[in-house]
């Protein structure tokens, strides 16, 4: 039990009070923002006779619904380790990432949907008022603003889910300037111009929610870090005074930390308690230093030759 407080108390260093605050901060902006839009838009659609403003409007709901997913994750993974999850709740972020691909793979193939639909049937396109262009570049403008500030925030916490949900923000950006383009093509007498442009944008949001969904995807099936991150970690453990080297270094992804199993070698000469002690240094060096939740040691002697 002594290495799962050992755990709880690592985990609290690393994902600070900070850095939870941050990204709760950076969502709740998100979720008062999507929400103004989501009123205004339906509202200015409706006025206006805009389909595409409305449906912008129903995309603004979709970010609605991940802000609240990513609330709800950040506050699962953040929870401690505990008896049926010894490792902590840091894959409560991959999940979320994964269904934030799908809320972007079924937003998309609905604009695509939407857009066959109307380029089958021109005629049902109606003329549009110029309350609609206004509100369209008024969403664009909010929407490009609100994915910079939440894409800084991410960088910032080190969150692949924030960066998800930010990215989010900008297919929103990218179908209200689709939107505003077909609406400018309404008013000079290109209704078509409205279709075509959310065809082409359906299916940029469908190629960003496959991205994320595919990697959030491969995150819990365990895939390894990056090899960047891997050399670091096998420069900290060399650095460890005692580990004559190591091998069999196994890493895997949980949220946005690593848990890793490593083979030290180190003078079999020593005694136990003396090689546990190596082993112990280098698992806290390198969680201090690096993105690691939890590395497994395991010692295996080595003898050097007698000069």
């Amino acid at each position: 039990m002594s290495d799962l407080h050992d755990l709880a108390d690592l985990d609290s260093e690393e994902d600070t009070p900070e850095r939870e605050a941050a990204t709760k901060r950076s969502t709740w902006v998100s979720v008062a923002v999507n929400l103004s839009l989501t009123v205004s838009q339906v509202i200015a659609g409706l006025v206006s006779g805009s389909q595409g403003l409305i449906a912008d409007g129903i995309h603004s709901l979709s970010d609605l619904v991940a802000d609240f997913v990513v609330l709800l994750a950040v506050h699962h993974s953040k929870k401690a380790p505990d008896k049926d999850h010894h490792y902590g709740h840091q894959r409560y972020e991959n999940a979320a990432s994964l269904v934030l691909g799908g809320l972007l793979l079924a937003v998309g193939v609905g604009m695509i949907w939407s857009a066959v639909h109307k380029l089958q049937s021109p005629e049902t396109i109606p003329t549009v008022h110029m309350l609609a262009l206004w509100v369209a570049l008024a969403a664009l403008t909010v929407k490009e603003l609100l994915f910079r500030y939440m894409l800084a925030v991410a960088e910032r916490v080190r969150s692949s889910m924030l960066v998800a949900n930010a990215w989010h923000a900008r297919s929103d950006a990218a179908s209200s300037f689709v939107v505003a383009i077909g609406i400018g093509g309404n008013l000079l007498g290109y209704s078509l111009l409205d279709p075509i442009a959310a065809l082409i944008v359906g299916v940029m949001v469908v190629r960003m929610g496959w991205s994320f969904a595919w990697d959030a995807l491969h995150d819990l099936m365990d895939r390894a870090a990056t090899e960047e991150q891997v050399a670091g970690i096998a420069r900290e453990i060399l650095a460890t005074p005692g580990v004559a080297g190591f091998h069999e270094l196994k890493t895997r992804k949980s949220g946005d930390m690593i848990l890793a199993d490593v083979h030290l070698e180190i003078d079999g000469r020593l005694t136990v308690a003396q090689g546990h002690d190596i082993a112990r240094q280098a698992k806290l060096n390198v969680i201090a230093r690096h993105p690691v939740l939890y590395l497994m040691t395991h010692v295996d002697p080595v003898f050097p030759e007698a000069k």
